[in-house]
C-alpha cells in the first residue's frame, strides 16, 4: 500500500502558454557560465563578421551603436529549465550587420571573448530574429551576463545567445560549438525540447 504525504507535491509549473515544455518561469536572471568571465573594455571591443569571400566586416563599439540601437521585449529560455518572460533589451539587429555581407553559406559559428563558441543556422539570425545586445532590463549588460555585448537569439535556448560576443564566422556545414561538442543539441529549439543529442 502506498502512502502519500501532502507536502510532497512537486514543483508546480506555471500555466503560461509562452512557457515551452519543461520550463519554469523565474523573475530573477540566473547566472550560468562555463568558466571565468572575460573583462572586455568597450575601447578595445570589436565585432567581426567573416564570410567565405572578401575581407571581414568590422565594427568598433561606437560604430555598431551608430547603426541604430532598438528596444526589444522578448522571452528567454535556458536549457536548465528556467524562462524569463517579457525581458527588456536594447541592441542592434543582425539584419543591419548583414546588409553588406555576401555569402552562400547557411551556418554561423558565434565566437566570444574567452573562447566560447556556438553554432546557429544563418536563417535563424536574420529577419528580425536576433541582435547584438548591450542592455538588459534598463541597465548595461554586466560582465556576469555577457557584457559589454552578447548575442541575443530568443528563438533558441539561451546558450545560443553567446556572452561576450566578438564575432560571427559563416560556415558551409553545421559544425558544433562548445556546448554542442559536450552533448547539447546541435539546434536548441525550446519548443521541441532540443536540449541534448
Amino acid at each position: 500500500m502506498a502512502v502519500f504525504t501532502r507536502g510532497f507535491t512537486g514543483r508546480r509549473r506555471e500555466q503560461d502558454s509562452r512557457l515551452p515544455p519543461g520550463q519554469t518561469k523565474v523573475d530573477d536572471w540566473p547566472v550560468l557560465s562555463a568558466g571565468p568571465s572575460p573583462r572586455v573594455d568597450t575601447e578595445t571591443w570589436e565585432f567581426t563578421i567573416r564570410s567565405e569571400s572578401g575581407p571581414p566586416h568590422r565594427w568598433t563599439w561606437d560604430e555598431i551603436h551608430e547603426l541604430g540601437v532598438e528596444d526589444i521585449t522578448t522571452d528567454i529560455h535556458c536549457v536548465t529549465h528556467w524562462s524569463k518572460l517579457d525581458m527588456a533589451w536594447r541592441g542592434v539587429s543582425l539584419d543591419l550587420l548583414f546588409e553588406d555581407v555576401e555569402t552562400s553559406y547557411d551556418y554561423v559559428m558565434a565566437h566570444s571573448y574567452g573562447g566560447y563558441t556556438t553554432n546557429i543556422p544563418l536563417d535563424e539570425l536574420l529577419d528580425g530574429q536576433s541582435w547584438i545586445a548591450f542592455e538588459a532590463d534598463g541597465e548595461p549588460l554586466g560582465i556576469e551576463h555577457g557584457g559589454p555585448a552578447r548575442l541575443l537569439v530568443p528563438k533558441l535556448y539561451f546558450w545560443k545567445s553567446a556572452k561576450w560576443i566578438r564575432g560571427l564566422e559563416l560556415m558551409p556545414d553545421d559544425d558544433p560549438g562548445f556546448w554542442e561538442q559536450a552533448g547539447y543539441h546541435l539546434h536548441g529549439d525550446p519548443w521541441k525540447e532540443e536540449r541534448y543529442w
